[in-house]
């Protein structure tokens, strides 16, 4: 069999499955940093609610299913609950609702017959496209330094009885005093910059897409978009949004109400130059007469997740990084990636992969009104020298934490989380198969050997007005060498070459005017100690508008 046909068989197989099956709502995920994302969270942690949100994002028409869900218990909601609740419906029940009316009815700038505005809106028998626009206005003063932000383009979607579709294009110039900024120690995502950039301006693009075939209980996307994994209150261990967003295939399985299966496989830019593939062209251009290849790199994941009890979901996943070329052997979404590496690879370390195994708990009010989870993310360990300080490996990382909700009156969360992340964790030997993209890591922001306390607290006081305060403290170590990971025994101890102490204050106010259509403002004080006896105190303010993204 021709290696195209199998991959065609493969991807498509479970379409084959279901195609005679009744038609269902399409797959168009909604953006991870909408607002409704921590308002189902909240209400699962009520008991009100089951939502799937451990995988991120997650699909317009599973947000509605949730919201629908909540509607029948209504009694049940606050004032501002429910406020919020027929808010977010006015945005998502249109959208998935496809008419059955021949006629088409195309509208341009006009409320729809939930009263949500409409930039473009074309909806006939089985089809249906939306277009909006994209815009963002932010100013910053960090140290007094101002900072100007200014985004615009568009999103669009769309859906034809079970294909979905969707792209979302955002262009983004920044310009000021840009000397201090530092991308990758933030929580804020990755950004490439296009063209040439200095001190004073840089330019960068964000695009996302996708388009999928669903059907009753799964879907197939083929896309561009980031992919989160687990929860985590200001980073997550396993897969985060901190990487700029990449293409992939995704698979999402859901054949039982307690019982969900999901296979992801990415294609990943190294950052490194192919030199055996980078040749000269001989034209006399004024780039160098030069092509430049790059080290082709992969990610594939999978994991299931369980619920054998109402509010207790136990979640198992594997995930691998390899370079090189594509192999079809990851393309099999029930694999044993591990197991496979080790046999392709003869079990030399120099020709095998970068593998990992990930696991979560998640408990939702088991304890009234609480949310307790543990996520554990493996990157190397020798389970026969776990507790041999001088012959262990224990090069993982693990996050605790837990929240309560109505604390002590309506609408207030208050939580804590500890994270630790073991030196040496998301490093590999292979620096095409380092767990990165574009440089940033796909795992936490702050990278191996580090660990972080939090403590927040949120509060809406009114619709749509959400209070954010949060306090941590990083303690962030030493990179290390590659012959500390592989052959020192023992190990060097956590936070080895400790570099720094950092200690945050980060206070948010957002409001959401109409749908989409975001007031923020934030203020952020962080000091940093280090080990050489320097201190660095940073004070950052800012305020913003936007439509289209939060």
């Amino acid at each position: 069999m021709r290696t195209n046909t199998l991959i065609k068989g493969l991807l498509f197989s479970p379409l084959l499955l279901q195609i005679q099956g009744t038609v269902f709502a399409q797959n168009i995920f909604e953006n991870h940093r909408t607002e409704v994302y921590p308002y189902l969270s909240r209400m699962a942690q009520k008991g009100l609610v089951t939502i799937d949100d451990y995988i991120q994002p997650i699909s317009r028409q599973a947000i509605l299913m949730a919201l629908l869900e909540l509607q029948k218990n209504e009694s049940s909601l606050s004032k501002i609950e429910k406020t919020e609740l027929n808010f977010y419906l006015q945005e998502y029940n249109t959208i998935e609702g496809l008419t059955n009316k021949d006629n088409t009815k195309a509208d341009l700038l006009k409320k729809d017959e939930n009263g949500r505005w409409r930039t473009i809106a074309i909806h006939a028998k089985d089809f249906q496209f939306n277009i909006d626009p994209i815009a963002n206005i932010q100013v910053s003063s960090n140290d007094g330094n101002k900072i100007n932000q200014v985004s615009n383009r568009f999103s669009l979607w769309g859906a034809s009885k079970n294909i979905g579709f969707q792209l979302y294009y955002r262009d983004c110039t920044e310009t000021g005093d840009l000397q201090k900024l530092n991308n990758f120690e933030t929580p804020n995502a990755g950004n490439i910059r296009v063209g040439l950039s200095n001190d004073n301006r840089l330019n960068y693009s964000e695009v996302r897409g996708n388009i999928s075939y669903s059907w009753k209980n799964g879907s197939v996307n083929f896309g561009k978009d980031n992919f989160l994994w687990g929860y985590g209150e200001n980073g997550r261990i396993v897969s985060s949004d901190k990487a700029p967003s990449f293409p992939y295939f995704r698979l999402d399985y859901k054949p039982l109400q307690w019982l969900s299966f999901n296979y992801m496989h990415a294609w990943l830019n190294s950052n490194l130059t192919d030199s055996m593939r980078t040749y000269n062209t001989w034209t006399g251009g004024v780039s160098g007469d030069i092509r430049v290849r790059y080290i082709s790199k992969f990610l594939v994941t999978h994991s299931i997740k369980v619920t054998p009890m109402k509010g207790l979901d136990l979640s198992l996943g594997e995930s691998m990084v390899y370079s090189d070329k594509l192999d079809v052997g990851f393309l099999i979404p029930i694999n044993f990636f591990k197991v496979y590496d080790n046999n392709r690879s003869n079990y030399l370390i120099n020709a095998g992969s970068n593998g990992q195994i990930f696991m979560q708990a998640s408990s939702r009010n088991q304890i009234k009104n609480t949310h307790l989870y543990t996520t554990v993310f493996i990157d190397e360990i020798r389970l026969t020298q776990i507790f041999n300080k001088s012959k262990s490996r224990n090069q993982l990382g693990y996050t605790m934490g837990g929240s309560v909700t109505d604390f002590f009156i309506p609408y207030l969360t208050v939580g804590a989380e500890y994270t630790r992340v073991n030196p040496f964790v998301y490093n590999n030997l292979i620096p095409a198969q380092r767990y990165t993209q574009y440089d940033y890591s796909l795992g936490d922001w702050m990278g191996a050997n580090m660990d972080r306390q939090l403590l927040f607290v949120k509060y809406t006081p009114l619709p749509k007005l959400k209070l954010y305060a949060r306090y941590q403290s990083i303690r962030k170590g030493g990179a290390g060498s590659i012959w500390d990971q592989y052959a020192a025994e023992p190990q060097p101890a956590f936070l080895f070459g400790l570099e720094k102490n950092r200690k945050d204050v980060y206070l948010q106010a957002t409001y959401e005017v109409i749908n989409n259509l975001y007031v923020k403002g934030v203020y952020q004080k962080i000091n940093e100690t280090y080990t050489t006896g320097q201190k660095i105190s940073n004070s950052l303010i800012q305020m913003g508008i936007s439509f289209g993204l939060n």
